[in-house]
């Protein structure tokens, strides 16, 4: 990983030593001019013949663009297919920056002890997050993104998140391959997961613009794993997909306890914008792992939450041990069976989106798999020709965690956002959070928080 990083950080250092020629959209390198090498040898290693596809590329400048797909954009889900006129190998550079201030008052009604007295917290600023985004045009529609974190919670050095490859043509100029590639996209590589529809919405570290609120949904389905996915959409709007992955959040050769079967995933729905007041969105997905060493569904993201020291005991508060406070994970470490229904409607200004969700599955220490489920509904309503937001949130989990049962969490959530430009958001959000059901010896039984999140967010 640190030859990597040496590599990525080398690669940037060359990009930003290169003469740039500013433009409104793009930014083109030109190559400086270069006086004639000094005589040497013959050089016996010939080049690839004239038209081979492994034949040297023409020495010209590439063109970089400032902005990511990996990005997104606000109201998009799956990004949208890039199958356009290929007119050269193409860079695009991206990122994202988010800055959090928060005010936020904690309490438990559990028994005194070590490992239930919360910790002292104060209002203040929390580590700020940071993304960047690297991708190529290849060829005509094949792309490939390398997307990074550069500070978060869990890592606060550089690290890479997952690197993919993206086709949305064919390779070949077949006839049969290129009508049945008009409608396909195909995804492979390490990268993040396309079960559910709220990973789209949700903070990403340092890409929090797509979220109008300042942290996730209580069970957050989002983590990376390597595999492939296949998508298929129709020209009125329906798409289905099917992927198969490893199962892990990384890649793994050793022989364990626990038998290592790959990871299926599925998702149907519809996507339509009737007019310019109305768009209609369904989907349904599954995800699946028969035997898995590691499922990290539910605690695939090493970025951590946006709530710092909320639920905390003192101990874990002072070492900062803890990086997702404010979520729960069910523990569903070897087996899960996990489905999301996501209805997404636009009425005019109008933003509904709702998560219903329903997951079981289990440790390999268990004999039994559980069950836990999650509802969720977002209303936003934006003005001033979207430069302005507010919304409300409602989000509830019950079910049975790792030796307790009949639990609940509820998040409520109200917030306000203004966008300077569309690349630069300031929000602020009012939270209340509580627990129920959680036995006297976890911090968590009778829990509540509450308080303000502020956060500036730029992103490209």
């Amino acid at each position: 990983m640190r030859t990597l990083n040496r590599a990525l950080l080398s690669t940037l250092a060359v990009l930003a030593a290169a003469p740039l020629a500013a433009q409104t959209e793009q930014v083109a390198v030109n190559a400086a001019p270069q006086a004639d090498p000094p005589a040497a040898q013959a050089d016996t290693t010939a080049p690839r013949r004239t038209g081979s596809v492994l034949a040297p590329a023409a020495m010209a400048p590439v063109p970089v663009v400032v902005g990511s797909p990996a990005a997104g954009a606000i109201g998009e889900f799956e990004p949208a297919r890039q199958s356009g006129e290929f007119t050269g190998l193409q860079l695009q550079i991206g990122g994202a920056f988010a800055q959090t201030w928060q005010a936020l008052d904690h309490e438990t009604a559990a028994a005194p002890a070590p490992g239930t007295m919360l910790g002292d917290i104060r209002p203040g600023f929390n580590l700020a997050s940071a993304n960047l985004n690297i991708g190529a045009q290849l060829a005509r529609g094949i792309r490939v993104d390398l997307e990074n974190y550069m500070a978060s919670r869990h890592h606060n050095e550089f690290w890479v998140k997952g690197g993919y490859a993206t086709i949305d043509a064919s390779p070949f100029n077949v006839p049969v391959l290129n009508r049945i590639m008009q409608y396909t996209t195909i995804r492979a590589g390490h990268m993040e997961l396309n079960y559910g529809d709220a990973h789209f919405r949700r903070s990403d570290n340092g890409n929090t613009i797509r979220n109008p609120f300042s942290e996730n949904y209580v069970l957050d389905a989002f983590t990376t794993e390597i595999g492939a996915e296949v998508m298929v959409r129709a020209p009125f709007g329906g798409f289905v997909m099917g992927g198969v992955t490893s199962g892990e959040n990384k890649g793994d050769i050793k022989e364990g306890a626990v038998n290592a079967s790959p990871a299926f995933l599925g998702k149907v729905g519809f996507d339509r914008r009737f007019s310019d007041l109305l768009r209609v969105r369904l989907t349904g997905s599954v995800y699946s792992a028969e035997s898995s060493p590691s499922v990290t569904l539910y605690g695939g993201d090493r970025t951590g939450s946006r709530y710092w020291g909320v639920m905390e005991d003192t101990v874990s508060l002072k070492a900062g041990a803890a990086f997702t406070n404010g979520r729960v994970n069910p523990g569903f470490a070897n087996e899960i069976t996990a489905r999301q229904i996501n209805p997404y409607v636009e009425i005019g200004s109008l933003e509904l989106f709702g998560v219903m969700e329903w997951a079981s599955g289990k440790s390999a220490k268990e004999a039994e798999r559980r069950e836990v489920n999650q509802i969720a509904g977002d209303a936003v309503y934006r003005l001033f020709n979207d430069a302005l937001y507010v919304g409300a949130r409602y989000n509830r989990v019950t079910g049975d965690f790792a030796g307790q049962t009949d639990l609940t969490v509820t998040r409520r959530a109200v917030s306000a956002g203004w966008f300077l430009t569309r690349n630069l958001l300031t929000k602020a959000e009012y939270v209340q959070q509580e627990y129920d059901g959680f036995a006297a010896t976890d911090i968590r039984n009778g829990g509540k928080f509450h308080g303000l999140a502020i956060e500036g967010v730029i992103a490209f």
